[in-house]
């Protein structure tokens, strides 16, 4: 059993990526749903908690249903961390993720995010200063390092777990590959097969399918995986996985039906929390996903993107199971 501070999880638990406007309590609901054992909110700015921003307050959202879950704040100021940090573990989630990986210029160039990669007594001392300050498990999730030139993960993780982090994720990339290339779960397994670590290591990037996910936990012996860009719009990922490790079977992809019954509960949840103009507006970056695999939808995806109500968008999901039939199977 894996154990963040005292909370413990499965076995081999399956972590729901923050993403920022993706993963909001809608997503979060189905991915739940369909078997993802953690969460985490969006990553949320350390300066909007203080200022009491609407935004960022919004993303202390939290529900019964999907614990247990960890929010995720980020700054490169280590006085407003530490505030910010006390302010989400008023909101009682399980515990506190410091977001060390972000890429995006506007966050990494300003020293937050996968920036402080390039100031490893700042990180230290940064995240001394949030283990202190709360008395929830605080965990991590950073990247290999700024550029192929300041890997320094090992280094990462031994500062990170002196001053008292519980879980280290590690993405296996750099900040300057951002998203592209082969993610190095290499350098995840060094950290994790090294015996002064003590803490759980997560293992994100390239996760998507049930095979990848069984030889990668095989190969590098992480304690768990971060999922995310593969469950957008395809929340069924963590059960095809589960269901692979455990008996060696693939499911077959959910069929028409699932999919359209998936999508409106996604749908009405994110009217319910984000209101009819942005619920609406924030749905369509899924559709695609969700009708993955069949042919000759572009057609109907534009009608979905281009519909602007909730009946409107229902009423396309009705005429969709007439029309199409089954989704092929891989």
């Amino acid at each position: 059993m894996v154990k963040i501070g005292n909370l413990e999880l499965s076995e081999f638990p399956l972590l729901l990526a923050p993403m920022e406007d993706v993963s909001d309590p809608p997503f979060r609901a189905v991915c739940k749903e369909y078997g993802a054992d953690v969460m985490y909110t969006e990553f949320i700015s350390a300066e909007g908690l203080i200022r009491d921003a609407y935004k960022s307050v919004q993303k202390l959202d939290i529900y019964d249903y999907e614990r247990p879950i960890g929010i995720q704040i980020f700054g490169e100021k280590i006085e407003s961390m530490r505030t910010a940090a006390a302010i989400a573990a008023a909101a009682s989630p399980e515990f506190i993720d410091i977001n060390y990986g972000c890429p995006v210029k506007k966050v990494a160039c300003r020293g937050a995010g996968a920036g402080i990669l390039l100031d490893l007594p700042k990180m230290q001392s940064m995240t001394k200063e949030i283990v202190g300050n709360v008395h929830l498990p605080v965990t991590v999730k950073t990247r290999l390092g700024w550029d192929d030139k300041t890997i320094k993960i090992l280094e990462v993780a031994k500062r990170l777990q002196d001053v008292g982090i519980k879980a280290l994720t590690i993405h296996g990339r750099t900040r300057k590959q951002m998203y592209k290339g082969v993610a190095n779960w290499e350098l995840i397994e060094e950290v994790k097969s090294n015996p002064d670590i003590h803490i759980p290591i997560f293992g994100n990037g390239d996760i998507d399918s049930p095979e990848k996910a069984k030889l990668y936990k095989d190969k590098y012996k992480v304690d768990g995986m971060m999922i995310g860009r593969a469950a957008i719009g395809y929340p069924w990922i963590f059960r095809e996985i589960k269901h692979f490790l455990s008996t060696g079977d693939k499911l077959p992809p959910p069929q028409l039906d699932e999919r359209i019954e998936t999508i409106k509960k996604h749908l009405l949840f994110s009217l319910e929390w984000k209101g009819p103009r942005q619920g609406i507006f924030e749905m369509r970056r899924h559709y695609s996903n969700y009708f993955k695999g069949i042919s000759n939808f572009k057609s109907v995806r534009m009608k979905l993107v281009q519909a602007d109500n909730k009946d409107e968008v229902l009423d396309i999901l009705e005429r969709i199971s007439d029309q199409y039939q089954s989704v092929p199977q891989d």
